[in-house]
This record gives structure tokens, C-alpha cells and sequence, in this order.
């Protein structure tokens, strides 16, 4: 596996590869992987002949006060998961590649509506950040399809719209979420977690099971089962950011006809923000 630093160099690999005839798949990461990355790896190695994978924490998609500083970066351990899970060329820019001019007058991209509410209502600016830095990656692989994670489901439907709305060529593969045996959604920021909080962290996917079940079972007094799940979830010393059931496209509250239901959480531990949710296809 490859690893290159600049555009010129990612540029001239993906042609090299395009012009022996493969199909090009791409994975954009922040680093610090885990397993559910290099899941999202092989997904793509499976669908493509030519796998890049990028690594890049992105400014633009971090708020005030968040983690941009003392997010990890592991490139190190990255590379070892990345080539085990059969990635070919890696992708790790600085910030000064990516942003030459700097970033306050950098053009953006911005998807509205998905982008408000949920995760957008707490972090503003985040998902323009991630629209912005995903349509310049797009734009520098020119990958024919891309995998994500659908554990950041909200980002998965703002990218599905952009690449819809902007008529990009490239297909959208989004991955189930890969969980710890006690449920928990594997995540970079998961490391941040004390065990007495690990210990703690699974009552999230729990509740997201619970009102699963009373949905699949004709329940759709949506705001009784959020309130009795929120109590639940403050009971054991997390506080709440939201909790949510909505369509599973569009992301508007659901209604009892919606047979496309995503139940969305998130809550902080301590100073960590945990992120979850469950898509169910009603039949």
C-alpha cells in the first residue's frame, strides 16, 4: 500500500489505475481507526478494484470547543489496519494541501435542511465542514463509489443529497454500524471513555432496541417512548442531546405511516459525545 501526502501524487496514482481499467472505491476517515473502519475497507475492496482510503481531520467540520486538537492521530496504526483490510493507496494531506488559501475564504458546500436539527442544532457548522471536505475529496479521486458508516447516519443522508443534488458520478454505499459484543457503536471516541463509563455507554443502544421492538410492534406513540427512553438514559448519568424518530430519507419526525423509520440518539458522557441510532424498514 501506498501512502501519498499531496494531490498530484494521489491524481497520478488513481489515473495509472483507471487507465489499467479498475474501478476506482474510496473511504474518507478521520484516522485513529478501528474495526468499523476497516469494515468499511473491505466493503469497498469487495465493490472496486482500486481501494484509496483517506486520512484527514478536518478543521472545518470541528466547532469551537470540540476535539480538533486532541483528536488522535495514529497514522502509524492507521496504515497497519488500512493494508490488512486491503486498501491500496492512502491519501493523508496536511491542512495546507487541502486548504492552500486557508479556510476562511474557502468556497462551501453546504446541504440544507438534512443539515439542521439532530447533530447539525449542536455542532452548527459541522456538516458544511463535511460536505465541504467530502466534495473536495470526491473532487481529487474521482472515485466511481464510496463507503461510510452508517453510524453517523445524518452525515450518510447529507452526503446521499449532495452527491444527488450536485449529479456527482459516484454511488453511495452506506455500511451497517459495527458494535462492541455489549452493543456499543465502535468509535474513535470511544477511547475517551473511563471503563467505569465504558461500563455505562452500551444503555444507549439498548433504548434504541427497545423502542425498536414497541415500533416493529405497532407502537407509534413516538413522544411517550422518546420521553420514558430519555429518563432512562439521564437515569444512568449520561446527558441527553436528543433523541429522535424520523424518516429514514428525508429525516422529518416520523409518523405512524412512515414504513422508513431511523431512531436517532445522542448524549454525553462525562465530556464525550456518543452517537447512535437504528434504521428499520417496516414492512
Amino acid at each position: 500500500m501506498n501512502t501519498v501526502k499531496t494531490v498530484r501524487e494521489l491524481r497520478a496514482a488513481v489515473t495509472h489505475a483507471r487507465s489499467a481499467g479498475k474501478r476506482i472505491g474510496f473511504v474518507p476517515t478521520m484516522g485513529n481507526l478501528h474495526s468499523g473502519h476497516a469494515t468499511l475497507v473491505t466493503k469497498a475492496a469487495q465493490q472496486a478494484d482500486f481501494v484509496v482510503a483517506s486520512i484527514f481531520v478536518n478543521p472545518l467540520q470541528f466547532g469551537a470547543g470540540e476535539d480538533l486538537d486532541k483528536y488522535p492521530r495514529t497514522l502509524a496504526a492507521d496504515q497497519e489496519k488500512l493494508l490488512q483490510a486491503g486498501c491500496n493507496l492512502l491519501f493523508a494531506p496536511t491542512v495546507e494541501e487541502m486548504y492552500p488559501d486557508g479556510m476562511n475564504g474557502q468556497t462551501r458546500v453546504s446541504v440544507p435542511q438534512l443539515s439542521e436539527g439532530l447533530c447539525g442544532a449542536s455542532r452548527p457548522g459541522h456538516f458544511e465542514g463535511v460536505a465541504t471536505v467530502v466534495s473536495k475529496l470526491f473532487n481529487m479521486v474521482q472515485p466511481d463509489m464510496a463507503v461510510f458508516g452508517q453510524k453517523d447516519y445524518q452525515q450518510l443522508a447529507v452526503i446521499r443529497a449532495m452527491v444527488r443534488d450536485l449529479n456527482m458520478p459516484i454511488q453511495i454505499i452506506g455500511e451497517p454500524t459495527v458494535r462492541a459484543e455489549d452493543g456499543l457503536a465502535l468509535s474513535s471516541r470511544n477511547g475517551y471513555l473511563t471503563d467505569e463509563q465504558r461500563a455505562v455507554a452500551p444503555v444507549l443502544y439498548r433504548a434504541l432496541s427497545q423502542i425498536a421492538t414497541a415500533i416493529k410492534g405497532g407502537d407509534h406513540d413516538f413522544a411517550r417512548l422518546r420521553a420514558e427512553h430519555i429518563q432512562q438514559i439521564e437515569a444512568a448519568g449520561l446527558r441527553m442531546d436528543y433523541l429522535e424518530v424520523r424518516q429514514g430519507v428525508h429525516l422529518r419526525p416520523a409518523t405512524a405511516e412512515d414504513r422508513d423509520v431511523v431512531i436517532l440518539v445522542a448524549a454525553y458522557l462525562g465530556a464525550t459525545r456518543l452517537i447512535d441510532n437504528l434504521h428499520l424498514n417496516l414492512a
